[in-house]
């Protein structure tokens, strides 16, 4: 059984306490994979933090002890042990994630602590070993009573204690790859640990290598193929004068003539040290067939068990032993070439788990079937940026072809197409032709890159988009998951209202607001932003003013020509500036060709700049009402004009009623309220409404140049160097926002920033953004700052979400393979009081208590996949990849656009 094998089954059974733990000399030696988890299990006094001290590295051990200590400034506050193990389980977690052989140090005697840490293994793909120290009650109770911090009574260790022989006899089956056991305290003081590499990691060895595509059981082109590269081949095995080694991808067997020939040659070679070869899915089948295991006959498999039956029976139980060897890839040359049947996309590479060698036999498919009944395939290849070169077969091609440092091999040699090889590491390609059509293929040969994913850069796709995706983002890793009810929604958007989608390469996240104040009278006030991002390590932020506009995307080309290289819009158009949902934001085409055509005008000198023939630009469209004219009617105007006709009435019918003598003092109070409030109502959105007419009186507040050619400058430049950069346009139609930035560590530029925050809500302003200086995923704090760009006075290009249009979103719970990008937001949009009127009515102040208690984690996970999209479509777009790729992400933000989230966030 292999260690893959063993990680399938959760364990060897009974004898897995024994597997990898060899007595000798009295001395108990333990091998443990390099790349792993350890859990040492066992009561408190075993010696688990002795042990792991004596035989592993310290930044090796997580301790649950630290944790608590870290999260509560005492190891034995129980009370933070909660907390304590989410700090356990995610420093384990990125640990494992970076390849790190990783060593919990808790007592784990209970089921459910081990399960929690088994399945954060398999979420990542490594294997897990349990260690556990048994040694007698008396002796941990002497232990624990020696240590002052140890200030728990002997109870403790007996309901551990019992915890522990409870789960002895079946731990074997928790799901760890082995289980060793060491009892007493003479047996763990003599206990060695050693690590040992994956059987998947001959990175040692480094060719030249001839690798060799699917054979299928046709011996004789496998012969020829060989000679051709210049073996010497025998009857059971080959040779190369040069030192060559030949690497099988896999499908050895199945379909062709001599199944026992192809296996009888390529055992021997690897025998004899000349050859490697990974599993396929058919010599894994068929193993499972000779093994009396139910499986459908088909596909060959029949060819290939009447050959064997014709063998010795010493032969068939060999050749098993070979099969049921096989692993499920390679990495060789020092981690530079992978090989594995169908492909291993980069983050399985060098892992073992179910899923690692599912995708390794099998490809990643889509569920779906096509016209033949077989099944449809995910273009991995298409998306791979590893840097190891990934060499497999598994789906016939009729020609090899690279794409993305990835070739498939499998030139259905059984199907009367070729059996190719490839030179390592000089890339020639060597192929022989078949003898004859051997077997009948259930569907035509493909095309040269029909699986591997070729196709027109700029053709855009349904299929791209509909149904549950999960899309892969490299900022913040792993992930997404778009659910098929949100990409119909989307759809719905994109097909009736949305701009030319190949203009959409970005739409900009929502924007979460900070926790409630508790300063009286006040819903959000800059102080808890500070302490949002102090606590999340950030130590200096940028404050921008918030334009009180509409959230624009402008794309611009230079020239007509330069649209249609780049975008593929052909159209004579050199431009487009859309919604944050994507739509248009004038109807009139010539309005809005018009607008393209000043911005790009306006933008030329930061082309030149930049080197850059097109820009995409974040910004701010104002005034609010350009866009927003219709709901300002139907639902403002028609709020502030009933308030300010009838509570005039009201106010003096209470004040007649008063000076009869009436007691209507507390309604009389409460009704002059509601009169100041809502003229402060109709102030606050007046102030953002003045009158256009085409772009007369239009102004765009830019506030992040986010691509250009071959740079993603939202994800590579710190907001001051795109603050700096856009404060150097000048053009009527460029609108400049103020800017200050604070330093979180100190008392003086906190309030500094808070006291500009509040003269610009004072005078009617919205707000302010407050951003991390470092952009997530680019240079550190304070990079990039230049001229007038760290002057906390200065004026600058900037701006910031709307706050108007009803976000949608909802919180993803954990999930295993889910993208975890970092928790800092990018962006807490802090807004006046006066303004908050507009969001929560005229008479919001009065509620304020019910208001306190707004949910807003819904909204915070929204904003960080949003973000996690959108510089994933602008890293795409950035680095050449065509149009569908850019437009798989943007799409999903707007998909996730459709969850169900408080709109007044």
């Amino acid at each position: 059984m292999t260690e893959e094998n063993a990680a399938l089954t959760g364990g060897e059974g009974p004898a897995a306490e024994a597997a990898g733990q060899e007595g000798r000399g009295g001395v108990t030696r333990i091998a443990v994979p390099e790349m792993s988890l350890v859990v040492l299990v066992g009561v408190s006094g075993s010696g688990k933090s002795t042990f792991a001290r004596r035989h592993f590295a310290p930044t090796q051990v997580v301790s649950s002890d630290f944790c608590r200590g870290l999260v509560a400034d005492d190891e034995n506050d129980q009370a933070a042990t909660p907390d304590a193990f989410d700090v356990l389980h995610y420093i384990v977690r990125t640990r494992l994630r970076r390849g790190l052989l990783t060593v919990v140090d808790a007592t784990n005697v209970q089921w459910e602590a081990r399960k929690q840490l088994v399945d954060l293994a398999r979420s990542e793909n490594v294997l897990v070993d349990a260690i556990v120290l048994d040694v007698p009650e008396e002796v941990a109770i002497a232990r624990n009573e020696t240590r002052p911090d140890r200030d728990f009574g002997p109870q403790v260790v007996r309901r551990q204690r019992k915890d522990l022989r409870r789960s002895l006899g079946k731990i074997s089956r928790d799901g760890f790859r082995r289980v060793h056991v060491l009892r007493g305290a003479d047996e763990i003081e003599a206990a060695e640990v050693v690590t040992e590499r994956a059987w998947t990691d001959r990175r040692e060895l480094t060719g030249p290598f001839d690798i060799i595509g699917d054979v299928h059981g046709c011996r004789a082109e496998l012969e020829a193929l060989l000679r051709e590269l210049g073996w010497q081949v025998g009857p059971d095995g080959a040779t190369h004068p040069e030192g060559r080694i030949a690497v099988f991808v896999g499908d050895l067997v199945d379909r062709g003539p001599d199944t026992p020939g192809v296996l009888r040659l390529v055992m021997g070679m690897v025998a004899a040290g000349t050859a490697l070869c990974v599993s396929g899915n058919h010599e894994q089948k068929l193993a499972r067939a000779l093994n009396g295991r139910k499986v459908r006959v088909a596909h060959g498999l029949q060819e290939s068990l009447d050959q064997l039956a014709a063998e010795p029976e010493e032969f068939r139980k060999a050749a098993l032993e070979f099969m049921d060897g096989l692993i499920s890839h390679y990495q060789l040359d020092g981690g530079r070439l992978v090989v594995a049947h169908a492909g291993l996309k980069e983050a399985y590479h060098g892992r073992a788990s179910g899923r690692v060698r599912s995708f390794a036999l099998y490809g990643d498919t889509t569920g779906e079937t096509d016209e033949y009944g077989l099944p449809v395939r995910y273009p991995w290849a298409r998306e791979y940026r590893g840097r190891a070169m990934v060499v497999y077969g598994h789906t016939p091609v009729t020609e090899p072809e690279w794409v993305n440092n990835t070739i498939c091999l499998d030139t259905g040699v059984v199907f009367g197409g070729r059996l190719t090889a490839l030179r390592y590491p000089s890339r020639e390609i060597v192929s022989v032709p078949a003898e004859k059509v051997w077997y009948e293929p259930a569907r035509p040969l493909a095309a040269p890159g029909h699986e591997a994913g070729r196709r027109d850069p700029g053709l855009l796709s349904i299929d791209d988009v509909r149904g549950t995706r999960h899309v892969e983002v490299r900022h913040g890793g792993g992930r997404i998951k778009v659910r098929e009810e949100n990409a119909a929604a989307a759809l719905e958007i994109m097909s009736r209202f949305a701009v030319d989608p190949r203009w959409l390469v970005y739409l900009p996240p929502t924007m979460a607001p900070p926790e409630t104040s508790r300063l009286d009278g006040y819903l959000e006030h800059p102080a808890e932003a500070f302490a949002e991002f102090a606590a999340a390590g950030v130590r200096r932020v940028v404050c921008e003013e918030k334009h009180m506009g509409s959230r624009a995307v402008a794309v611009l080309a230079r020239t007509p020509e330069v649209a249609a290289a780049r975008f593929g819009v052909a159209d004579g158009s050199s431009g487009a500036v859309h919604t944050r949902t994507g739509r248009p934001f004038f109807s009139d085409p010539a309005v809005a060709g018009e607008l393209v055509d000043r911005l790009r005008r306006a933008c030329a000198p930061l082309m030149d700049e930049l080197g850059s023939d097109w820009l995409v630009l974040d910004g701010e469209l104002l005034p609010w009402s350009a866009k927003a004219e219709g709901l300002i009617r139907s639902q403002y105007a028609s709020v502030g004009a009933a308030a300010r006709t009838a509570l005039p009435e009201a106010v003096a019918a209470l004040e007649a009623a008063a000076g009869r003598g009436l007691d209507v003092g507390g309604v009389l109070e409460r009704t002059r309220r509601r009169l100041e409030n809502a003229a402060r109502f109709r102030d606050a959105y007046a102030r953002y409404c003045w009158p256009v007419a085409g772009l007369d009186g239009i102004r765009l507040a830019p506030f992040q140049i986010l691509a250009c050619e071959g740079r993603a400058t939202a994800v590579t430049e710190p907001h001051p160097w795109h603050l700096e950069m856009l404060s150097r346009l000048d053009d009527p139609l460029i609108a400049p926002t103020r800017h200050v930035y604070a330093d979180l560590d100190s008392a003086e530029s906190r309030e500094a920033a808070t006291a500009w925050w509040s003269a610009l809500t004072a005078e009617g302003g919205e707000g302010m953004v407050v951003k991390p200086v470092a952009v997530p995923g680019g240079p550190p704090d304070g990079a990039g700052e230049t001229g007038t760009g760290a002057d906390p006075g200065t004026d600058s290009g900037t701006g910031a979400d709307s706050g108007t249009a009803a976000d949608a979103g909802a919180e993803e719970p954990p999930r295993r393979e889910q993208a975890r990008p970092s928790r800092v937001q990018p962006g807490i949009k802090v807004r006046g009081r006066e303004y908050l009127r507009i969001i929560y009515g005229p008479d919001y102040t009065e509620s304020l208590d019910v208001l306190r208690h707004r949910f807003l984690g819904r909204k915070r996970s929204l904003a960080l996949r949003e973000h996690a999209l959108g510089l994933e479509a602008l890293s795409r777009l950035a680095g050449g990849e065509p149009l569908w790729r850019v437009h798989e992400a943007v799409f999903a933000v707007l998909a996730l656009e459709s969850e169900p989230v408080d709109p007044r966030l």
